[in-house]
């Protein structure tokens, strides 16, 4: 059924189905998201480095839980304190916010950023514009891929929803931030315009309650991953509170790498760095971790703080002209921008990291090159799970389909069963023919 006309509303869905309970549309759609296979299947994707580290890392599923929670607390105290300027903005909504942070990960590869590149890579060589991003595979996967009902594809989530997962509310360009980073493909231009119908005409700004989850997902990344890697020993935030050498090192490494790259910075570097070092001076323990009841209080003190602190950092305001931002955050983004830049520093450039994720990459890529030579050919297309075949079979030929398809089984699969399956496919593991892939 097509969806209702006259003006678009918030809860209006593609497809008008659903029935009615006690429930609100929004409350509806956080709950589907939570039962989909997609969102379970996130306690198996890498944070930064895998769980199978020994040490407890965060990963993809536990880091969406707390992006959930911290988003909704975000949309509960700026419509408790400012009610009159969210009605202005359109509305803000807790579980909108909470549903939109609950997916916004779903469509992240196994092993993290990397095999995004290397998927983005691989498709765009196929002859794919839309490429691979993992954003615009949480928008597919929620409109497309996940099963809910029989008489349509994808979870039938309310406009409003679709458009607080925008964290990138514009669809692949050849130029700016569009060629890099991207909300939806060209698949899903429908689902994208529903969604859209909601912000004026050629806004490219991502609606409140976007801008909402992005924060906390930066927030959430920014505090919880540097203290993860202060417990494993890898980010030596007790040097850095008291080593003036060990911060100027960290802070050229960072600006070194951004000017390499050639990548634009918000403020001037020296705005960063003052920041950083009003933060950094105030950790409370002056020593490697050991995890002793006091610095494990320490610790949790102090992550807690910044919590509150990004927290309040948030207000809304109406944009007097079209362009303007309606969340403002200030001042803190140079801290959490400062604070990502740990990980990226201690842990992503780390030697050992990278060695690793030359592995993770030769594995997706060879999957990739395996079942794409494989969807071609009638007799291969038993390698595949039924869902998988039947998705090929029912292409009909068309390339961009079939390609499309197989990104989305990589995709879709857990670091395990990318580990098993790239060694069954080379021998190095006959497995057994009662092992089971299923989507």
């Amino acid at each position: 059924m097509p969806r209702r006309s006259g003006q678009p509303s918030r809860d209006d869905r593609l497809y008008a189905d659903k029935r009615p309970d006690k429930r609100t549309p929004f409350e509806q759609d956080r709950d589907d998201l939570i039962y989909t296979s997609a969102f379970r299947r996130l306690a198996e994707v890498t944070q930064v480095v895998s769980a199978g580290e020994g040490h407890v890392f965060h990963n993809r599923l536990t880091h969406s839980l707390e992006v959930a929670q911290f988003g909704r607390r975000l949309a509960e105290k700026l419509v408790q304190e400012e009610p009159r300027v969210a009605r202005r903005l359109g509305g803000i909504d807790p579980d909108v916010v909470e549903a939109a942070a609950l997916a916004h990960d779903i469509g992240h590869p196994p092993f993290g950023h990397v095999a995004e590149q290397e998927l983005n890579e691989l498709v765009t060589r196929a002859g794919i514009l839309g490429g691979f991003e993992g954003n615009a595979q949480s928008f597919r996967i929620t409109t497309k891929l996940a099963i809910h009902s029989p008489k349509y594809r994808g979870l039938n989530l309310t406009r409003a929803v679709l458009n607080a997962i925008l964290k990138y509310p514009h669809l692949r360009g050849t130029g700016g931030v569009q060629q890099f980073k991207w909300g939806a493909y060209h698949s899903e231009e429908k689902e994208f315009a529903f969604a859209r119908e909601l912000s004026p005409p050629a806004d490219l700004r991502k609606s409140p309650e976007a801008t909402l989850m992005d924060w906390a997902d930066d927030v959430t990344y920014a505090v919880h991953d540097a203290a993860d890697f202060y417990r494993a020993g890898l980010i030596p935030l007790d040097r850095l509170s008291k080593d003036r050498s060990e911060r100027k090192r960290f802070m050229e490494g960072v600006f070194d790498r951004f000017q390499r790259t050639g990548k634009k910075l918000r403020y001037e570097a020296k705005e960063y760095k003052t920041a950083f070092e009003q933060l950094i001076v105030a950790f409370p323990i002056p020593e490697e971790y050991r995890g002793t009841c006091r610095h494990r209080q320490y610790l949790r003190d102090f992550t807690a703080g910044l919590i509150a602190r990004y927290l309040n950092a948030v207000t809304l305001e109406p944009a007097k002209r079209s362009g303007e931002p309606r969340v403002r955050i200030r001042p803190r983004g140079k801290e959490v921008f400062m604070l990502q830049q740990l990980t990226w520093h201690y842990v992503i450039l780390n030697p050992s990291l990278a060695t690793l994720q030359q592995a993770q990459r030769r594995l997706i890529r060879e999957l990739f090159e395996i079942f794409t030579s494989a969807a071609t050919d009638q007799r291969q297309l038993t390698v595949f799970p039924f869902g998988v075949r039947e998705e090929i079979e029912g292409a009909g030929g068309d390339k961009e389909l079939v390609v499309r398809t197989v990104a989305d089984f990589l995709s879709g699969l857990t670091e395990r069963q990318v580990i098993n399956l790239h060694r069954r496919l080379m021998g190095a593991s006959v497995g057994s023919v009662l092992d089971r892939l299923t989507v």
